[in-house]
Order: C-alpha cells, then structure tokens, then sequence
C-alpha cells in the first residue's frame, strides 16, 4: 500500500484520536509538558565538550546532558536539510515523504507534523529562524512553515502565549552553517593549533582555520541555548518542560554533510526533563530523530500515530538505565536522495543511498553507482549552474584538497571524498571507526554483508522505499527549487596551492 493511501487512512484516524485526546486534556488536572526543540544546522557529532571535544566550548549543552540523557548513538534520517527536518517533523524515513525526500523541496500538507498534532491538541506551537526547509511550503499545499507559526524569538513566543497553556517550540539556529566569519574564531577563543582534524581530511593551516570558524558557530548556537534555558528559568518553566537539543546532520565539509558516514549521519543528542527524566545518564542505544516525534507525542499524553516509523524514546528515558537500554534497538537506518543537482547533464537526479548501521557494522548500498557521490568535478558538463561538486557546500577545505588533488599524500583523501564508490561499502566500526576501508568486497566479511543487506531490504520493503520497488525515478522527477555550489574560479583556487 502507497504511503498516500495510507496517510488517507489514518487521518480519519486521526481526526478521532485527537479529539479523545482533546478530551482526555479538558478532563486532566495534571500540567502537560513544554517541549522546547533546538535543532543546529550543520552541527555532527562529536563536537561538543561532553563528548571528549576539548577544543569546542559547549556548556550549555553538556549541562542538559548531565542534568538529563546524552545520547551517543543518534542519527538522522537523512544528511541534508530538507529531508532531515521532514523526518523529524513527521517521524518518518525520508523515503516516504515523496518530494520531500529532497532538498529544495515541499512538503505535502497531507503528512501529519507533530507540531499541527500538538496544536490541535492545545498546545501554543511556533518556530524561529529556521524551520522545515529549505524549500517551497504553499507549492506543498500549506500556508505556514511545517514548524508552525513563526516568531522573531523564543522571548517574543513566550510573551505571546496564553498564560497556563502548554507550547511547543522550535528554535532552529542557523549555526554552524557557512558561511563562516574569520573573526568569530578569535572572539570565541578557539585556536585553530587545538582543533582536531579527522584523518579523512588534510591536515593543512587552512584545514585547521576551517574547523576553527566551525567550532565558533557551533559555540555561537550553544550560547543561544544557554539563553533559552535562562529565558525558561526565568518564568519557572525550565522544569516542567521536554528539552530535546540537536543537529539536522553533519559539519559542511567534504564526507561529512550528505554522506551516511558517522561524520555526515550522527549527530549530537541531549534530552532534559527533570519532572520525569532521571538525570545524569549516558544511554548507548541506537535512535533515529524520527523518534522525537512519537516521543514528544507521548510525552504530552497522545498516541504516536501509527504511519510513524520512529519509535517513542520515553521508555528509555525514564528507565533510570544507562548503556544500553532497549536491547531491541539493534539498527538504525538512513538515506538519500538529491541533495543539489550536481550530476552531469543531462542527469536532474541525485546520488541515491541507503544505509542500515549496527553497533559495530555500517553497510551502505549506493543504487547507481556510476553517478558522483559529492557531485560532477567538472563543472562544464553540470547540469545545472555551473554546479561543481556541489553535493559538498564550498569553503577552503574542499578548495584546499581539490588544489592538492594529484599530490600523493592528498590525493588518496580527495579519493575518499569526491571519487566514485562501489555499489556496496561495509565498515568494521570496531576497527575503523572513521569508515575509510571498505571491506564490502572481502570475504571474511561476505556473511555480515548479506545479513545487513537482508535487514536493510526488509525494512526498505515493509516502509514502503520507492527505491526498493522499482520506482525511484519519481523521487527523481519533483522540482528542484534552489540552486548548487559553483566553481568559485581558478583565482580562489590558486589561493589553496
């Protein structure tokens, strides 16, 4: 059954159940939770101080994590803006959420957003900065953004509510997305001689500078979270209220953002909620943000709805547990479609991908191979706007490695980026834990492969993926709203020799 016609089914559904819920709330004593939802653009794991990140300066964030549950083990849906924000807003795998499952997109008003499910149910919802996107919203048939009505900022949001009603709000920074300012770096204290520089980029002055101005953005959304917990305490609220704090995908450099490595898939995850939360854990379990929805659903006394993939996190929560909790959780699974369009001409598509991850396995399928994973190195034969490796945002990593592409000890990590890949990648996290030799085609490994490539089928097959029935070319044909990274110039380039 096409995932239309099972929206159509259950609003009926859940027409009914929201009124139960209506009822059950005009009937209830008990306060309901706020839920306050800040959500990064860019910001990949492990990047914060309580992560091991001694460079990075986040004190905000690693209070909720000791005041509430650090997650170790979160992952999107998928590593590009669009897909990923509808994932969380709908708590369900990007693949069904047809044109939505790309970047430059719109969402269709006949999918359920937990933030219209709570607003019927009571709740005062709005969003700041950014929402769902970015995209078209009336060209999906809506009048305001999926992340509800928006506001000029939290404070404004809570001067505008009505006194004694729960809300639900999304603060969507729009840190540490490029671009980046030089001088932030300075006037947050980071120097770049401290960061930490993955193996799968050079380890260069301008690499380390890069990372640097990443940092200071992701200290600059710390410092407004900070604010919007004092912003809580300040009306005595901060305890009765569900605070979820995150990243849509990872950083914006080359193999991270729109890749389903670690570096592109999981992100940082911190919960508090004192009233309900047992404080102080570090829970190992594999999550999904499209969990978030079903868990702010049940956490405000509502039925996830059951067209929701994601899982409710509220048992492992409130288990008082550590490590792993919920032994069932053996996999998380993730994806993509278009990110820009970034093939050559004259391919529209993307570089479709699925990927099921174990605690110790990452198994990938790239479904047409013979494309570019980050977008065509050759920006005369792109499609669209002289896009140029445009599935990986500009900035002076991607500059510097593309500069030193043919030097032996750059060109093997300009490899892992931007060439070609197998239809299959498996990675021994145990043994590599930055996922930088494949192992897919070695036949120690040909029983785990299989398993993992059954397990990812089955759940393409039970949620309906369009590209597992044969019918990815319609996640193909939506339109494309926005526009790709270009060529910046072979003087910018000279600038990397």
């Amino acid at each position: 059954m096409n995932r239309r016609r099972l929206t159509t089914l259950f609003t009926t559904a859940c027409a009914f159940t929201l009124l139960l819920n209506l009822n059950i709330y005009a009937a209830t004593t008990e306060k309901k939770p706020n839920i306050l939802f800040a959500f990064a653009d860019d910001w990949g794991w492990p990047h914060a101080g309580v992560y091991g990140d001694q460079t990075v300066q986040t004190p905000a964030f690693d209070r909720l994590a000791k005041e509430g549950v650090l997650f170790t083990q979160a992952f999107i849906s998928s590593p590009s803006c669009t897909p990923s924000r509808g994932a969380v807003l709908t708590g369900q795998h990007f693949w069904r959420l047809d044109e939505g499952a790309n970047l430059w997109s719109s969402l269709d008003k006949e999918i359920p957003v937990y933030t219209e499910l709570l607003a019927d149910a009571g709740y005062f919802v709005g969003y700041t900065r950014k929402g769902w996107g970015p995209g078209r919203i009336a060209d999906g048939g809506r009048d305001q953004n999926p992340a509800g009505p928006r506001f000029n900022s939290f404070e404004q949001f809570l001067k505008d509510r009505p006194d004694g009603q729960p809300f639900c709000f999304w603060f969507g920074s729009h840190d540490p997305h490029r671009g980046y300012n030089p001088k932030l770096k300075q006037q947050m204290g980071i120097n770049p001689d401290s960061v930490i520089v993955p193996p799968y980029f050079p380890d260069s002055p301008a690499v380390r500078e890069d990372i640097a101005d990443y940092y200071a953005e992701v200290q600059r959304f710390d410092n407004d979270v900070a604010r919007l917990l004092t912003a809580l305490e300040e009306i005595d609220e901060l305890d009765n209220t569900l605070v979820v704090v995150s990243g849509d995908h990872g950083m914006p450099f080359p193999r991270c953002k729109t890749q389903l490595y670690d570096s592109g898939a999981r992100v940082p995850l911190a919960i508090r909620w004192p009233q309900n939360i047992p404080g102080d854990r570090v829970v190992n379990d594999l999550v999904s943000l499209t969990d978030l929805a079903p868990t702010f659903l049940e956490a405000a006394g509502m039925e996830p709805l059951e067209i929701m993939t994601g899982q409710s996190l509220l048992g492992i929560l409130t288990s008082n547990k550590e490590g792993v909790v919920d032994e069932s959780r053996k996999y998380v699974f993730f994806g993509r479609e278009r990110h820009t369009v970034s093939q050559e001409d004259p391919i529209s598509g993307g570089y479709p991908m699925r990927a099921v991850r174990s605690r110790d396995f990452l198994y990938i399928r790239n479904f047409i191979p013979q494309r570019w994973p980050s977008g065509t190195p050759d920006f005369k034969k792109a499609y669209k706007d002289n896009a140029w490796l445009s599935d990986c945002d500009n900035g002076p990593t991607k500059f510097f490695m593309w500069a030193h592409r043919l030097d032996p000890k750059i060109k093997p990590l300009y490899a892992l980026a931007f060439s070609k890949r197998p239809g299959e990648e498996l990675y021994d996290l145990k043994h590599d834990p930055y996922q930088t030799n494949n192992v897919a085609a070695d036949p120690d490994y040909a029983e785990i492969k299989s398993n993992l490539k059954d397990v990812l089928t089955t759940e393409l097959r039970r949620t309906d993926d369009p590209r597992i029935q044969g019918k990815g070319d319609k996640l193909e044909q939506y339109p494309y709203y926005g526009g790709a990274p270009a060529w910046p110039g072979q003087d910018v380039i000279d600038q990397y020799k």
